[in-house]
């Protein structure tokens, strides 16, 4: 495929130089020269030769690069037919030579107008159409083709000015097929018309890379469209302007394989801009003057004040529509927050959607929101989502919440762009903060989803405790309760004394299953709390430790909630029995410090040692405060170890 692609290239430029070196051999002046379009076709040759080049050896399976190559060739092809006339015309070639010749220059240009162009802008940039639906326009583009190239090559016509050479394949009742080739001209004009449609679907259904190709073949064709209006349309300049022709394939190449080179938004704003403003003035100018009915100088400087005095106010105007267009509201913050909060009140797409919101209002490449776990402040930070493709460059928006940092907002800069722009820095800055709230109120929904389910799977492992408790140990021990006592009965009136054995093995029995069950309910919930309250059940279990432990409370402890009454006294006893075990410690000291949430703090005169590994106790506290949304830290401290519980309280306490 490369190989053909440098033949097909090889072609294009040697008839491009053969035009030219035609044209110079046969004395031609340049005015001549671009009058019969040699000039202006060797350049368009080049320009298609060159791209289709690129195209079709860096993606040789788009067919993009095939087709400049295809226009290359046509359109050399009638520099070269043109130039080798002229040298026939003058050294009196044979007719047969210069027919042939006029019939391949006529019939050459007209394939890269009717046939290339339009297929070109309908599979730009990916070489597929915008659509199944528009799938059928490429074989009527290419069966409808030759009914251009039959219109611009059987004229019975001289080929160029100077010239009465007509080439084979003419029509001679060519101008009473007018109806026919009007048809055909609508034919072209509908199909490109189609073709630009697409790539405004493309536009809008488009990611940020395809967008952007598409900018810079819409740069091009808007610079085309101005040379064209002027010069087709009011038939005024010279045939040179053709020469804004090139750039179309050189929109093309870049746009395919470096569409990221420059900020090609800042160039179209700029471009948009300056055309509808430059135009605007024009027809300003023209409707005054038409209006004062007469163009004296006074007429003419009174019109000139108005445009001038209305210049800025529409420049300003202009400017915020066509920058709308291209980087979004990024100029208007209130309306950017705005379009971004719907997307924040919706809890269908979550964040995503946020986070897509944010491309879209502001026309990035890509945007991820990364954040940690709620109460991991500091933690590894992890992406939650994102949308796009994230280019080289990126930056970090900072979310602080509370003076603590939830997470980032990481924004990919558009192609072009070496750092974020003021304005775009304005509204990533009012825009952290809902959504650092957003992120904070998120991670707590997720926190909570946890803790219940922390909360179903202890209650249904509570379940199975007490089931297999029940039934493994209570229940077999109740059975035979059942069967001893029937048994002391049979044998009551024949032998009282082996009744009496099975009686006391009874009592027995049912002294065991009593202490299951007690067993069972201080699982559940230690009954001294009831019977003594925490402070009293906490004494009473210190005086089963081999230490001198005094209990301090500020308040009355009374009227604790439930759950945290139950978790501060199992932390304590837990603290306490790691004390009595490792820390070697005399006296230990619990206080209780009771505001809008309670403090607990067991400390001893061990010896702390150093870092202390956590094990079953340590996390068994920390799991129990946890449970409650509170916190236990346990360490050495100077002269001893510490405990501290920070449990809040599930309703208000009473003073």
């Amino acid at each position: 495929m490369k190989v053909l692609a440098w033949g097909l290239f090889a072609v294009a430029v040697t008839e491009a130089i053969t035009g030219v070196a035609a044209a110079i051999a046969a004395g031609m002046t340049f005015e001549a020269a671009t009058e019969s379009f040699i000039v202006t076709n060797s350049a368009i040759g080049l320009s298609l030769s060159c791209a289709g080049v690129l195209l079709a050896w860096q993606r040789p399976r788009n067919p993009i690069g095939w087709l400049l190559l295809a226009g290359a060739v046509a359109q050399a092809g009638t520099a070269a037919g043109v130039g080798l006339l002229m040298i026939g015309e003058i050294h009196g070639w044979p007719a047969v030579a210069l027919r042939t010749l006029a019939t391949y220059a006529a019939y050459s240009w007209p394939w890269s107008i009717a046939l290339c162009l339009p297929l070109v802008l309908l599979l730009f940039p990916d070489g597929r159409p915008p659509g199944l639906r528009w799938t059928w326009l490429v074989p009527v583009t290419v069966v409808t083709a030759p009914l251009f190239v039959l219109e611009m090559g059987a004229a019975p016509t001289g080929l160029s000015p100077g010239s009465d050479v007509v080439g084979y394949l003419t029509i001679p009742f060519h101008d009473d097929l007018a109806a026919l080739w009007t048809g055909t001209e609508v034919r072209g004009a509908a199909l490109v018309v189609a073709a630009l449609a697409g790539l405004g679907l493309r536009y809008r259904r488009g990611g940020e890379r395809e967008r952007r190709q598409l900018l810079w073949l819409l740069l091009a064709v808007l610079l085309l469209a101005a040379v064209m209006v002027v010069w087709g349309v009011f038939q005024t300049g010279p045939v040179l302007m053709l020469l804004a022709i090139p750039l179309v394939p050189i929109a093309i190449t870049v746009a395919i394989l470096r569409h990221g080179l420059l900020d090609i938004r800042l160039i179209i704003s700029r471009t948009v801009l300056y055309t509808l403003l430059t135009s605007g003035v024009i027809a300003v100018y023209a409707l005054l003057v038409a209006v004062l009915d007469r163009a004296g100088p006074g007429d003419s400087v009174l019109a000139t004040v108005l445009i001038a005095v209305g210049f800025n106010p529409v420049r300003v105007r202009l400017q915020r529509i066509v920058d709308r267009l291209l980087y979004g509201d990024r100029d208007d913050p209130a309306r950017a927050l705005s379009r971004i909060g719907r997307r924040l009140a919706d809890p269908a797409p979550g964040l995503a959607g946020v986070v897509a919101a944010v491309c879209t209002v502001l026309r990035l490449p890509f945007a991820a929101l990364r954040s940690a776990d709620v109460g991991d402040i500091g933690g590894a930070v992890v992406e939650r989502t994102s949308y796009g493709t994230a280019p080289e460059r990126l930056h970090t928006v900072p979310l602080v919440y509370g003076g603590d940092r939830v997470g980032e907002l990481i924004i990919g800069l558009r192609p072009g762009e070496k750092a974020i722009s003021v304005a775009d820095a304005r509204v990533l800055e009012l825009l952290a903060v809902p959504l650092a709230v957003a992120v904070h109120a998120t991670g707590l929904s997720e926190e909570l989803q946890r803790i219940r389910e922390h909360i179903v799977v202890a209650r249904e492992d509570e379940r199975r405790r007490l089931r297999r408790d029940l039934h493994d140990g209570l229940g077999p021990t109740l059975t035979g309760v059942v069967y001893q006592a029937d048994a002391a009965g049979n044998v009551l009136a024949d032998d009282p004394a082996r009744a009496k054995e099975l009686l006391l093995r009874l009592r027995a029995e049912v002294t065991s299953a009593i202490e299951d069950i007690r067993r069972l309910v201080y699982g559940l919930r230690p009954p001294a709390l009831d019977d003594l309250g925490l402070v009293g059940a906490l004494r009473r279990q210190a005086e089963r430790l081999s230490l001198d432990v005094s209990i301090r409370a500020s308040r009355d402890m009374a009227a604790l909630p439930a759950a945290v009454e139950v978790a501060a006294y199992r932390i304590v006893t837990e603290a306490l029995n790691n004390v009595a075990r490792h820390a070697r410690a005399t006296t230990a000291r619990v206080d209780f410090t009771l505001g809008d949430r309670l403090r607990v703090e067991v400390s001893d005169d061990g010896a702390g040692g150093g870092v202390w590994r956590p094990g079953v106790g340590l996390r068994s506290m920390r799991e129990r405060a946890e449970e409650l949304g509170g916190t236990c830290q346990a360490g050495p401290r100077d002269g001893g170890g510490r405990v501290v519980a920070l449990l809040p309280l599930a309703q208000v306490v009473a003073s």
